[in-house]
């Protein structure tokens, strides 16, 4: 069985992965592995610690790959990432995530290379979640729903949910706070990316889609 470690970067990506990627990464002889960024338990940290752990894990275990579920939301240039300011000069933004990992990768040491696969979340998971506003309204109580304008107009803006976009306004997480009363992260993802259903959420969002196939053809 092939063996994938996928670093998450909290638990909300973490609980992501178990409910919707082990199964079917199971069924393709493929055993998934979900660890949290170490040095923080959650959270997003320097490029050199996140680094140190990438390596631990390709060192120790030469038999496994190693991948990032990592948002770029909340990603500064403190957070010293290789390659942070020529990718800043890319507007198109799949693009600059590409210039990203590919920095990513190639800081790596050339020996491990074949077995890391960077990806970064354009702009955060909780985009995934705006998939089919018909599962949002089936799965959350019709009173808790108190933002239904601003849910039916960010669907009416956003055919592709991973671009909805990148800042405290306007993040997906922070739209869903507003949408949804009491929302809770790892809960209300883990509901609501399992009653969408992880084809649905590949057919939506093309970049998660093409990492998904990128391991499941390992």
């Amino acid at each position: 069985m092939k063996r994938i470690i996928m670093i998450c970067e909290g638990p909300t990506e973490q609980a992501f992965a178990k409910t919707n990627l082990q199964v079917p990464f199971i069924n393709r002889n493929i055993y998934l592995q979900t660890p949290l960024i170490k040095a923080s338990r959650g959270g997003i940290v320097k490029w050199s610690k996140l680094k140190d752990q990438i390596d631990t894990h390709l060192k120790a275990e030469p038999d496994a790959y190693v991948t990032t579920f990592i948002d770029y939301y909340g990603m500064y240039a403190k957070y010293q990432f290789p390659g942070w300011d020529a990718a800043h000069t890319i507007v198109d933004k799949y693009s600059r995530m590409d210039s990203l990992e590919q920095s990513m990768l190639q800081s790596i040491d050339p020996q491990f290379q074949n077995r890391f696969i960077p990806y970064l979340q354009l702009h955060e998971f909780e985009g995934l979640l705006f998939n089919d506003i018909d599962v949002i309204k089936s799965q959350i109580p019709k009173e808790d729903l108190v933002g239904m304008a601003e849910l039916e107009k960010t669907f009416a803006d956003y055919a592709n949910p991973e671009m909805i976009n990148n800042n405290k306004a306007t993040s997906p997480s922070h739209r869903l706070e507003r949408i949804i009363n009491g929302y809770n992260k790892v809960v209300y993802g883990d509901i609501l990316s399992e009653a969408i259903g992880l084809e649905r959420i590949r057919a939506k969002s093309p970049r998660f889609n093409n990492w998904i196939t990128r391991l499941e053809n390992i």
